[in-house]
């Protein structure tokens, strides 16, 4: 008689048909690994470039802005100093959904106490919600500055659009054609290279290397939105859940939390490869902004940014077409930067309550991942009738709530990093931990002094 063996269900199989299944793994993962090695770089990157990119979302684009317009090149060391830092936490967020084929909110909710999955998540929506609400607010002003209308007819398209075609159209095809609108941002870069916009080189290199420190209220706020806008932590849900999805249409998982072999180096080194190029490009755009609104706007003493035509100044340089690059970069980074903010709080409600989840299946397939999207957009939309503040301060202290909320998340991660019954053999090197406690430390004494300079009156 054939020799049988009991399956996790109760079922018997054949031993051979284990073993069949055993040789099919084994194949699958050497070709995993074969196929991961020989790729050009481009073609290995997905959810880490995807992420960068989201990175300079209106948010982004308001707050370096408003940093160089206010500070002048005294904010441009701040590009290189966030490199490192984005760059390690970003990769925590995406081997953990490759070792565990799982998003975060998930590993919270199987390892760790029910309290601190719910903190995680509540704030995480909290920062989310006020960042839609601001970023469709720009969005809507800048279509608005260019074309007309109103602004309400401007916010109801873009907040009912971006719904719709995250519902109706596959989200690979969706993130395919608007990342060529994000090119629009290569406008800033342009700018700054032109001979006509006089940079005092010699400051930005001394600004680069010995920044400056100022007292004033208003650039530790700015020090404390570029930090939250570049280390968000959407980002941190976002990663981890596209990784997620990134293995399952290469195969590597059935659904999440199902992978058909333990993760190898070479996924391994594709996740941080991706990461450190798009986090890259994201900080490579924000130097650019900074340096190209610090030689137009600060220079002609515009300090004060508080419209979506006040920022577009910053490419009149290019002449007529300054206006339209302008919109573009911003709708385009919106559109994608949205997206990416409605779905991480989809992906941490639908891990959280056990719904089916992910970008890939189908509206009638995931109705509660893709109503959580929608609510989002929808709350989103909402606020933006309670108008209390210009749209540009609105994306500044929208970057300055994500600087608060970071912290205990990125801590969060290094437990879960350093935790071997989560990641196995995989946990943080010495590198990973110093740079990612950094962070959290110096995100959390940046919050701090800006408290405490609220509290002692200083915000006037």
């Amino acid at each position: 008689m054939e020799n049988e063996e009991t399956t996790p269900n109760g079922s018997k199989l054949p031993t051979d048909d284990i073993a069949r299944d055993a040789d099919d793994l084994a194949r699958a993962q050497d070709a995993t690994e074969e196929a991961g090695a020989g790729e050009p770089l481009w073609k290995k990157l997905g959810p880490g470039l995807i992420t960068g990119v989201a990175d300079d979302d209106p948010s982004g684009i308001g707050t370096y802005s408003v940093a160089g317009a206010q500070f002048g090149y005294g904010l441009v060391w701040m590009a290189p100093f966030t490199i490192p830092l984005v760059i390690v936490v970003q990769e925590m967020a995406g081997r953990i959904g490759s070792i565990t084929g799982e998003g975060l909110a998930a590993v919270l909710k199987k390892h760790y106490p029910p309290g601190i999955l719910w903190t995680a998540v509540a704030l995480l929506f909290l920062a989310n919600i006020i960042n839609v609400w601001a970023d469709l607010n720009v969005m809507a002003a800048s279509a608005q500055m260019l074309f007309g209308v109103s602004f309400t007819f401007w916010l109801t398209v873009i907040s009912g659009g971006t719904i719709a075609l995250l519902i109706l159209v596959p989200y690979r095809l969706y993130v395919r054609y608007l990342k060529w609108l994000c090119l629009a941002l290569l406008a800033y870069v342009v700018t700054a290279l032109l001979p006509s916009v006089h940079h005092d080189w010699g400051a930005i290199a001394r600004n680069l290397v010995l920044p400056q420190w100022q007292s004033d209220f208003s650039y530790l706020m700015a020090v404390v939105g570029y930090l939250g806008t570049t280390i968000s932590p959407y980002c941190f849900f976002w990663q981890a859940g596209e990784t997620v999805e990134e293995e399952i249409s290469h195969g590597v998982e059935a659904e999440p939390g199902h992978r058909r072999f333990p993760v190898n180096e070479t996924e391994i080194r594709t996740v941080r490869d991706d990461t450190v190029v798009g986090m890259l490009i994201s900080q490579v755009i924000a130097f650019f902004i900074i340096i190209c609104t610090a030689a137009t706007l600060h220079a002609q003493g515009k300090t004060d940014i508080e419209t979506a035509q006040d920022a577009a100044r910053a490419l009149l340089p290019l002449g007529p077409s300054a206006y339209w690059l302008f919109t573009l970069g911003i709708l385009g980074a919106g559109l994608l930067g949205i997206p990416t903010l409605a779905g991480s709080a989809a992906y941490a409600l639908a891990e959280t309550f056990g719904w089916r989840y992910g970008l890939y299946r189908q509206f009638g397939r995931a109705r509660a991942f893709y109503g959580t999207i929608a609510g989002v957009v929808a709350l989103g939309y909402v606020l933006n009738f309670v108008q209390f503040i210009s749209p540009v301060k609105a994306l500044l202290y929208a970057a300055v709530l994500n600087g608060a909320v970071a912290p205990p998340l990125i801590v969060l991660m290094l437990l879960i990093c350093n935790n071997p019954a989560i990641v196995g053999e995989r946990r943080n090197g010495l590198w990973s931990n110093i740079v990612g406690g950094f962070a959290a430390a110096i995100m959390s004494l940046a919050v701090c002094l800006l408290l405490w300079g609220l509290a002692m009156g200083k915000a006037g």
